[in-house]
This record gives C-alpha cells, structure tokens and sequence, in this order.
C-alpha cells in the first residue's frame, strides 16, 4: 500500500523522514529521539508506525494534555521511560504591572536565539509566569541566552516536570454544516467574515494550517487541522460528520477564546 495516498503532497518529506527513522531503528538496533512534534506530524508518524510489529514508539510533551511532543523509536523489546524524552521546564517570572508579554513575544525572542521551533515544545504565559518545555539539550544554551523579552529582563530556571502550569486556554465547539472544506470556506465560517476576505487574508499569508502557511483558498482541510488567522486566534476542525443529503458537510470545529 503506497502510504504517501493517505497524505497531504506537501507533507511528503516529513513521510520520507519517519520512514527513515524507522529503517535506521530497525537495521541499527539503536533508538531514535526526535525533536517536537505538532499534533499533525504526531498522527502521520502513528499511522506510519502502527503497522510495525517490530518497533515500538512513544510520545511524550511533558504532560497527558501536550501539544507538542518529542517521540522516541526503539525495538520491540527495549521499555520506553518518561526521562528517556530528555525534557526540561524552564520557568521564569516578568512583572506583569508593566509588561504585556504574550505567547508570539516569547517565541520571537526564543527563535532570535537561532534555535530551530522544533527544540521546543508547549510555551505558557500567564499570570506573570513564563514556561517552557525545552529539549534537554538545549536548555543550559537558553538559560544563558534567553534573557530578554521586550522591555523585561528574565531569568530562567529548571524546575520538576511535575510543576508544569496547566494552560488557562479555553476552546468553544460549535457544529454547522458547511458546503465544503475549502480553507477559504472555514475560515468564513468560524471567524464569521465574507468568503473573499477569508480568500484575501489566505493569499495575503495571514492563515497557518498546521503551523504552516497556506496561501491557497481551495486548500482542503481534514479532521484534526489546526487553523491559526493573524490577529484572530487559533481554531480546529475537530470532525467530519458526513454529508448531509444537500451534498454539505456537517463538521464541529473549535475556536480558541
């Protein structure tokens, strides 16, 4: 069975990479730490990996409710251990009566730093309180680097897992029925504009799917994407019921508050 059919075009490459990954574990008999994963990439290495009687795998974002998540590949017969994940929290405090940080502040300043996305993973900013989930290699690097955010001067530490804040991010669902699911399409209907702002906001490079940018209107989503609109938020399409006799798509979706 050819597993590209099942995939996106585009998405390809990271196939090649788990396909690699998993050849490598399996000839060398040695395990393989990834970096962080988005929920899209977490289902696409699942689907390749759960055909495999030979190899095992795990995820692990340093929480059940993690969004990103480092994977490890291994034979069959090794066990798998939380601190095998090699992750640390760092945390760090801002005087929040005198700065506004937000989530896009934080990563700007970390990707200033050159550090590629994918050697972090959940970022939370709330009530004065900055954490991060960073791959343990990294994190003496962004303890010493990462000192500066705005008009704020911070420090981070490490601190036990166990520690970990939980997001105070709330998401509201909503079933509709929409007449297809063109890219264009959803974003009309979730963030209620016209179809040809939702197209403008596209093909002007403001709409993400999956973290990454989607500058064409016709673009077909599928259950689980992760829509993201400039200035607007974050939304999913978390199921698609079927069709309703109208040849329309009954779908929930979900918009970040």
């Amino acid at each position: 069975m050819d597993i590209y059919q099942h995939f996106r075009k585009e998405e390809q490459p990271f196939i090649d990479q788990v396909l690699s990954w998993r050849e490598d574990v399996a000839l060398k008999y040695q395990r393989k730490l990834t970096d962080f994963l988005d929920p899209r990439e977490q289902m696409i290495l699942k689907a390749i990996m759960g055909s495999d009687a030979d190899l095992i795998y795990g995820l692990q974002g340093g929480a059940d409710a993690s969004e990103r998540k480092r994977a490890i590949l291994a034979p069959e017969y090794e066990r798998i251990e939380k601190d095998d994940y090699q992750l640390t929290l760092l945390e760090a405090s801002y005087p929040q009566k005198f700065v506004n940080l937000e989530h896009r502040d934080v990563l700007g300043a970390f990707m200033s730093l050159g550090i590629r996305r994918e050697k972090i993973g959940d970022l939370i900013v709330q009530d004065g309180i900055i954490q991060m989930i960073a791959a343990s290699e990294i994190s003496d690097y962004i303890k010493m680097n990462l000192t500066g955010i705005k008009r704020s001067n911070v420090q981070f530490e490490e601190k036990p897992l166990s520690l970990k804040m939980e997001s105070k991010e709330t998401w509201s669902t909503r079933e509709t029925t929409v007449s297809s699911l063109r890219l264009d399409v959803m974003v009309k209907e979730i963030y209620g504009m016209s179809r040809n702002k939702a197209s403008t906001f596209i093909e002007g490079g403001h709409v993400k799917v999956n973290f990454r940018t989607v500058e064409d209107p016709s673009f077909s989503l599928e259950e689980g994407d992760l829509i993201s609109l400039r200035g607007k938020g974050r939304s999913r399409l978390d199921e698609i019921f079927g069709q309703t006799k109208k040849d329309k798509y009954k779908v929930m979706t979900a918009k970040l508050n």
